[in-house]
């Protein structure tokens, strides 16, 4: 089982197009710090409820992770706290960060962490046949009407996704 740093957003754009289940599918544990759970999963109020529910593992943060996430704020001021602990955990366990904060993507890159989105999510669902090809459609359907909301995805992402598979599904002639 490969464990993954969580950051909140992902979770706010599978709360929004109601697939709140759909990421633990996959053979991953995501964990999340404690204190984010507590203090940033406030809309719906109980979605960190819900999330532990499906596996979500609230985390202590270790003294070298606090160090670090502390270190991160004078180098990347637009990170919250939160953030800067996610990035630490995902640097310091030397695992995988999930996030669509583009802040916290720059970030991840420039310490070298491996980050993964809601749409490479669907991506590794959809690979794995974890979800069939009309509920990967479907959930980036939703996601596009929700874009620019509570959802900041990448349109052209999105579209492409979109379009490449809507096109496989009228057998190529799309």
């Amino acid at each position: 089982m490969e464990y993954v740093s969580s950051d909140t957003n992902i979770w706010i754009d599978f709360s929004v197009i109601q697939e709140i289940e759909l990421p633990f599918r996959l053979p991953y544990t995501y964990i999340m710090s404690e204190d984010a759970i507590a203090d940033e999963l406030l809309s719906p109020p109980e979605l960190g409820q819900e999330l532990i529910s499906h596996g979500l593992k609230p985390v202590e943060i270790s003294i070298e992770e606090f160090e670090l996430a502390q270190s991160y704020g004078e180098k990347y001021i637009k990170l919250s706290i939160y953030d800067r602990i996610a990035l630490s955990i995902a640097k310091n366990r030397n695992i995988t960060l999930l996030t669509g904060d583009g802040a916290l993507r720059r970030a991840s890159r420039e310490e070298g962490v491996c980050v993964i989105g809601t749409i490479g999510i669907m991506d590794r669902l959809l690979e794995r046949e974890l979800v069939s090809e009309a509920e990967y459609v479907e959930c980036l359907q939703r996601l596009k009407q929700q874009n620019g909301g509570s959802v900041r995805l990448p349109s052209a992402e999105l579209e492409a996704r979109l379009e490449k598979h809507s096109a496989e599904n009228c057998g190529g002639r799309g």
